[in-house]
């Protein structure tokens, strides 16, 4: 059982990339029968990504020093603790090789590909995409765009593959087409989902059966920000996923993956 999604925070909420916050995840996770865990902060966090940014949610918070997140974790990882440095990275189409550049200096053991924003307007927040173009065309635009962000080669995972579902009624979907554009990608089972508005896992059952015809791995994920929801529900996420036909989970070093049994 992997956590390979969750953000270092101190307890009280603030951003904490210190050591001392690895090890208090380390202890929820063991707490909750979670092998081995991953971190991935929000990329926009960094100051070094700035060049990347447009929209005012990302810029406002790319203010932190990189070095210090990595060193946290790859501290960790000497001490011997069973933990894996991650990012979650924005997609910014056509932004592809710059966006390559500015990871290569660092020793990520996987990258998790995420989709909040469609030009100006936020898919999972404010000023909302299904706003402004409505349900289907949200959702036209946002597979699109996941289909682009699996083709890039940039990441390792996708993380919440459907996170359109966010404020949007859930629409008959063209599941299979959806799918041809995820052909041998990596997808996240989340549970994270169960706490939002719509309170379902990710991805959709029916997108999660179809990736798995396609060949698609996976990785399993609480996207916890505070230490009590390490491991949240991950019984659920690897009951979704063994009903979807899986029977192994994706595990990373150096991003370089392997299977092993699920759960």
């Amino acid at each position: 059982i992997v956590d390979y999604h969750m953000h270092l925070r101190a307890p009280d909420g603030p951003i904490d990339h210190s050591v001392d916050a690895v090890f208090r995840f380390v202890e929820a996770a063991a707490e909750r029968g979670v092998d081995e865990i991953g971190f991935s902060e929000h990329v926009y966090y960094f100051q070094e990504t700035r060049s990347l940014w447009s929209v005012p949610y990302h810029l406002e918070r790319c203010v932190y020093p990189v070095e210090a997140y990595v060193e946290a974790v790859v501290e960790a990882k000497r001490q011997g603790l069973s933990v894996k440095l991650g990012l979650e990275v924005d997609y910014v189409p056509g932004r592809e090789e710059e966006t390559a550049e500015l990871l290569d200096p660092y020793p990520w053991d996987y990258l998790l590909g995420s989709i909040h924003y469609i030009g100006q307007h936020a898919v999972d927040d404010e000023p909302r995409l299904v706003d402004e173009v409505g349900v289907e065309e949200a959702w036209h635009r946002y597979y699109v765009t996941l289909g682009a962000a699996a083709r890039s080669g940039l990441f390792d995972v996708l993380s919440h593959p459907d996170l359109v579902r966010m404020y949007s009624p859930e629409i008959a979907w063209d599941w299979s087409g959806v799918g041809a554009s995820l052909d041998g990608a990596r997808l996240e089972v989340s549970s994270a989902g169960l706490h939002k508005p719509h309170g379902k896992l990710y991805p959709n059952p029916d997108l999660l059966r179809e990736a798995k015809q396609r060949g698609a791995e996976i990785t399993l994920a609480s996207d916890a920000h505070m230490p009590q929801d390490v491991g949240r529900d991950l019984d659920r996420a690897i009951e979704h996923a063994q009903a979807a036909g899986y029977e192994t989970v994706t595990v990373f070093e150096g991003r370089q993956a392997r299977q092993e049994p699920l759960g």
